[in-house]
């Protein structure tokens, strides 16, 4: 039925069986819709027909809608489902989400809401809550299949049988000996083509890659990027097992990382949606532009201690804006070209001197050719080949120190263990325009008499 349905004649269908009782009708529309489409048809639902719209859901259906929904929504969910069905729920849902999602509420509603749970899942919850943040402990999941590496592969496959539900999106098993030490991986291919009586310990792969609970999310994104893992094993000290990370958790530390980023880049801080009030909007952009507001104070000091050069020359003050955000411009995309390469690999000091070779010569060639271009149009427009000359190698030498600022601060950043991202944009904007002015108009002064 909804497969021919636009989006629009889905939620008017929704509508139309919650305000007639229709409950069977409206699950045969819940059930052909993914969990992502479903949580957007709850987010465009009108505020008067949520409630009932939970009402008629399943415990599990109820499970996957707060799975794909923002944290404000799922905690007005969890309000309007009452403590009962909540518990439920959260019983249900993935361990390192719902760790995320309660050290969110203040601590009464928290505390209210795991006691309600059964023992064992909250206990792994508030397990996963004593990790720091962005760490892979704190985003593992409990929820895996793993054998004793004395396990025939007839006992491992009949384990997967009864953990079929796990098995639905892991593709490998994990061996642990005695002391449930990480010892090695098989995947569900090696199963497949092994002999029923074969020993685990034989077929298994001895060299694992795995991270520790403490790793930084980051670096686990990497991992699993890297080596095109579809899960990452996570240990504690001796190599013990205690969880696993899959890429659908990756890829939204991705995203989390990306608009970081982002928000660094631009020079706003702590990240910035569709959803923020203006009032904090304003207080994450405030600092950083204060504080450039005073470094830009530096640009208009210099062009007065050039005064009498710019009145002397007038026509200097055309090209002034054109030499200034050239600069910028340049040195901000070298900015992203680093921050992103910094994202996907690990640079060491030969990657790191061929980087900074790599941009200057692009420095060089973007500044000989719109150097040569701007001073045809100087001598066009002006009729001076020496003002020509002048904004042509000022240019050309903004250029290329513009370009090589956008390289080298945040690889400095990167080497003191500061995050690269936060050499926004705005900053290394701020900092080629005074280089740029001080170079542009040292230059006009030293052909002042030329140009007068």
């Amino acid at each position: 039925m909804t497969l021919s349905m636009t989006e629009d004649e889905v939620i008017l269908a929704i509508i139309q069986n919650l305000k007639e009782g229709k409950k069977k009708s409206f699950q045969d529309i819940i059930n052909e819709l993914q969990p992502y489409d479903m949580a957007e048809q709850y987010k465009h639902l009108p505020s008067k027909h949520r409630n009932k719209f939970l009402l008629y859901m399943t415990i599990e259906q109820l499970t996957e809608l707060i799975g794909e929904l923002d944290k404000d929504y799922q905690l007005d969910v969890l309000q309007k489902l009452g403590i009962e069905k909540s518990t439920k729920v959260l019983d249900l849902m993935e361990n390192d989400d719902l760790a995320d999602l309660l050290s969110d509420l203040d601590a009464d509603k928290m505390e209210e809401l795991i006691s309600e749970m059964k023992q064992e899942e909250s206990e792994i919850v508030q397990n996963l809550m004593n990790y720091s943040s962005e760490t892979a402990g704190r985003i593992m999941n409990n929820r895996y299949v793993w054998i004793p590496k004395h396990f025939s592969v007839r006992e491992a496959v009949d384990k997967l049988k009864h953990f079929a539900e796990l098995a639905e999106y892991l593709n490998y098993l994990y061996v642990i000996d005695d002391q449930k030490k990480l010892v090695g991986v098989v995947s569900y291919k090696d199963l497949l083509l092994a002999d029923l009586q074969d020993k685990i310990e034989d077929i298994m792969y001895s060299r694992v890659i795995k991270v520790n609970v403490h790793t930084d999310q980051e670096e686990v994104a990497k991992l699993i990027s890297r080596y095109d893992f579809i899960s990452i094993p996570v240990v504690e000290e001796e190599d013990i097992l205690v969880g696993v990370i899959t890429v659908d958790d990756i890829i939204d530390v991705f995203i989390q990382e990306a608009n970081e980023d982002i928000g660094k880049l631009s020079a706003s801080g702590k990240s910035i949606d569709f959803n923020t009030k203006p009032l904090a909007a304003t207080l994450r952009r405030l600092p950083w532009l204060i504080l450039l507001l005073f470094i830009g104070l530096v640009s208009g000091s210099i062009i007065d201690g050039f005064s009498a050069t710019l009145e002397k020359v007038v026509p200097l003050a055309f090209f002034m804006p054109m030499i200034a955000g050239m600069t910028g411009n340049t040195g901000t995309q070298s900015l992203a070209v680093v921050v992103r390469g910094l994202v996907s690999q690990d640079l060491n000091f030969k990657q790191v001197i061929k980087l900074i070779l790599r941009e200057f010569w692009v420095g060089i060639i973007i500044g000989v050719i719109c150097g040569t271009l701007i001073s045809i149009i100087a001598l066009v427009w002006q009729g001076s080949l020496t003002l020509g000359i002048v904004v042509g190698s000022s240019l050309l030498i903004t250029l290329i120190i513009g370009t090589l600022a956008g390289t080298i601060i945040p690889l400095i950043l990167y080497k003191f263990k500061f995050d690269p991202a936060i050499a926004s944009g705005p900053l290394i904007t701020t900092i080629n325009d005074i280089l740029s002015l001080l170079i542009y108009f040292g230059i006009a002064t030293l052909f002042i008499s030329e140009l007068m």
